[in-house]
């Protein structure tokens, strides 16, 4: 719809356009002439707070990146989501962002995330057209906008870069011609609604692939990073001043990021930032996350940030639909999952980038505002989502994902990381982007009770801690006395291989004590959580990883396991082994557990051998991710005085073969069990 503005306020818009984005085609400009506008304000305010304890980060750039993403907001409000500030007052909820030190909002473009009949695929319907309502409203509050392209119709991400529905049938000129004129397109439409573009994204965890061309096809670098180049070159043209991103994720796997810069390097992408995803519940420590971001930073003469991360202050959900993360003993919980522990993150993820990396410009929250809609219903919550695409997917997304979204659309699995609670106030934890400034130290009380796992044996003594950590608000650690209730420790002895969740009380908060309960195993190192120890991994042919990895999420028992990766066709294949001593006369079972994917024709079988010759198979084999398969050898008969070893054979044929391997146990039978 057309409407007449004053020329006070189409003066306004055009200083804006004038001081960053240009309209017409600029020169090329050399690295230290470009970055000039794409830096932020720093935003004063008089936040404080009573209860939420930030300690300052040391020497933070003024013009350091407090950045949110916040692409789902209009779908939300669509829904009925209406957002309060902390006193519990309505207002536009950027206002709010913009009130509590965040300088910086991401937003996503999809390219078409719509059927033929108009019907969105969710995820907020990420259209241009979003982006632009979005960063109008940015802008008003003086918030510049990365503009994050992700060059599909729907979610890219490092599991899939699906072809747009319009590209799909183009050759690679043909497609890097039409991603040229469609950036270009969309950031003069950006530029021409006044909107303070700072940044633009080229891609969206882009690991290997991209836009349908995968790093694992003929020539696939050189085809990914022409793509990435004809996107550098309309934002150079459009948009002088701005930076330019691309973004990876995974920094756990260092090699892939030494990697992903080499082929940058070789294949001359012009960029300026090299951005990673960082979610500490999937992407290892900190000290590796400045590590390998230090590296590109100053191999290549880069700018590094963070373009995600995010953590939960709560346990439970809103929206009947289920959290990515949760309780339960399946994630390494550094921070307890409060508002005081998210803050935290936060607050250690900016000095990590500000202080500990070099050339660190910023860290960007993904989807603090990203809340649940409805509340009554399953029911009443879908028909949200399906028609104002405020979940993570519609149904209506399976033409376009249907080996996904068309199997499991629904609703926010983030709603427990939001700085939004679910009635769409602000929380306390919001304050950490102002308060990280300054610092706020209030009185450093007990914050949550740290979580206790425990592994025993099921012939030995149930013994529960009588102390447990209390996590102060500082994140710091004191032990205090715990209360458990009541068990049945028999029954628990008795009920065979099992887990178990005690609940107490330590300080007047909840404590939780998970409890697994095994057989006597004859095995050393038996869940690979002392390393490689007692192990022996035999490489039979040449592929890229394997080794033991520290990762809760994709472990069986604790926080470890083996984990093997091979880049290229046909090249998967090794041994992992362990010899057994001081082993009795009897019967033995053993099993060993494996999950992974991409494996194409597969080898796998556990194996036993009796004096160096293996005697006894079982086969497995790998499938997805998190389905575990056992392979399991019963009733092995064993003399004293022979030799015994015991392992797995893994061959693969597939290009990005990977897989996680876990729980190795040797068991006496039980009827002749000797302990």
């Amino acid at each position: 719809m057309k409407r007449i503005i004053s020329s006070m306020l189409f003066l306004s818009m055009l200083l804006t356009m004038l001081a960053g984005c240009g309209t017409e085609p600029q020169p090329q400009a050399s690295q230290k002439e470009i970055n000039k506008d794409w830096r932020p304000n720093r935003m004063l305010n008089n936040v404080s707070s009573d209860s939420l304890y930030v300690k300052k980060v040391e020497a933070l750039p003024e013009d350091f990146i407090l950045g949110m993403d916040a692409s789902c907001v209009p779908a939300l409000e669509q829904s009925g989501v209406t957002y309060y500030d902390h006193d519990g007052i309505e207002k536009d909820v950027y206002e709010i962002l913009s009130n509590n030190g965040i300088n910086y909002i991401r937003v996503r473009i999809w390219n078409d995330p719509y059927d033929l009949n108009g019907n969105g695929y969710g995820g907020g319907n990420c259209d241009l057209d979003n982006a632009i309502a979005i960063g109008k409203r940015a802008t008003q509050y003086g918030m510049k906008l990365l503009v994050n392209f992700h060059y599909s119709d729907f979610w890219a991400d490092p599991s899939k870069q699906m072809v747009p529905k319009a590209w799909k049938n183009m050759s690679l000129d043909e497609k890097t011609e039409a991603l040229y004129q469609y950036t270009k397109d969309c950031l003069q439409k950006l530029v021409d609604a006044g909107v303070d573009v700072g940044m633009v994204q080229i891609g969206n965890e882009t690991n290997g692939a991209m836009c349908g061309e995968s790093s694992q096809a003929l020539g696939g670098w050189k085809k990914i990073t022409q793509l990435m180049n004809a996107g550098s070159k309309a934002v150079r043209e459009v948009c002088p001043n701005a930076l330019i991103a691309v973004h990876f994720a995974n920094p756990e796997k260092a090699e892939s990021y030494e990697s992903y810069g080499k082929n940058l390097e070789y294949y001359q992408v012009d960029y300026d930032v090299f951005a990673s995803s960082y979610y500490p519940f999937w992407h290892g420590t900190l000290d590796n996350l400045a590590q390998v971001l230090s590296d590109i930073a100053n191999t290549y003469n880069k700018k590094v940030m963070v373009a995600e991360t995010s953590y939960a202050f709560t346990a439970g959900d809103s929206d009947f639909s289920g959290n990515t993360i949760g309780d339960g003993g399946g994630i390494v919980k550094n921070y307890p999952f409060t508002q005081q522990g998210q803050a935290n993150l936060v607050r250690d993820v900016i000095d990590t980038v500000a202080n500990k990396t070099a050339n660190g410009i910023g860290v960007f929250y993904w989807e603090g505002t990203w809340i649940g809609v409805g509340g009554s219903s399953y029911e009443k919550n879908l028909a949200l989502w399906e028609k104002h695409g405020s979940g993570w997917a519609s149904s209506y997304a399976a033409e376009y994902d249907p080996d996904d979204a068309g199997k499991w659309y629904g609703g926010c699995a983030v709603d427990n990381q939001a700085f939004f609670d679910k009635d769409g106030k602000a929380t306390e934890a919001l304050k950490v982007f102002a308060l990280v400034q300054n610092g706020n130290t209030p009185e450093n009380k007990a914050d949550a009770i740290e979580d206790t796992e425990l592994i025993i044996d099921l012939n030995g003594d149930i013994i529960l801690p009588e102390t447990v950590n209390a996590v102060m608000r500082d994140n710091s650690k004191q032990a205090i006395p715990v209360t458990w209730e009541a068990v049945d420790t028999d029954a628990m002895k008795q009920g065979g291989t099992a887990k178990y969740t005690i609940s107490g009380t330590a300080g007047g908060m909840e404590a939780k004590c998970y409890i697994s309960m095994v057989e006597y195993n004859f095995l050393k190192n038996w869940s690979f959580e002392d390393g490689d120890s007692e192990w022996t991994a035999t490489v039979l042919d040449s592929f890229d990883e394997l080794q033991v990895e520290d990762k809760v999420t994709d472990s069986l028992t604790g926080t470890k396991h083996y984990h093997f990766w091979g880049a290229s066709a046909n090249t998967v294949e090794f041994t992992l082994e362990q010899n057994v001593e001081n082993l009795k006369t009897g019967k033995y079972d053993y099993a060993i557990s494996i999950m992974g994917g991409d494996g194409g024709a597969t080898e796998i079988y556990a194996y036993v051998k009796i004096n160096g010759e293996i005697q006894y198979k079982a086969d497995s084999l790998i499938t997805v991710y998190n389905e575990w398969h056992t392979a399991k050898i019963e009733s092995i008969p064993y003399t004293e005085g022979d030799t015994i070893s015991v392992g797995i054979y893994v061959k693969c044929a597939g290009p990005n073969a990977w897989g996680k391997i876990d729980d190795a146990m040797l068991n006496s039978v039980k009827e002749e069990k000797q302990i």
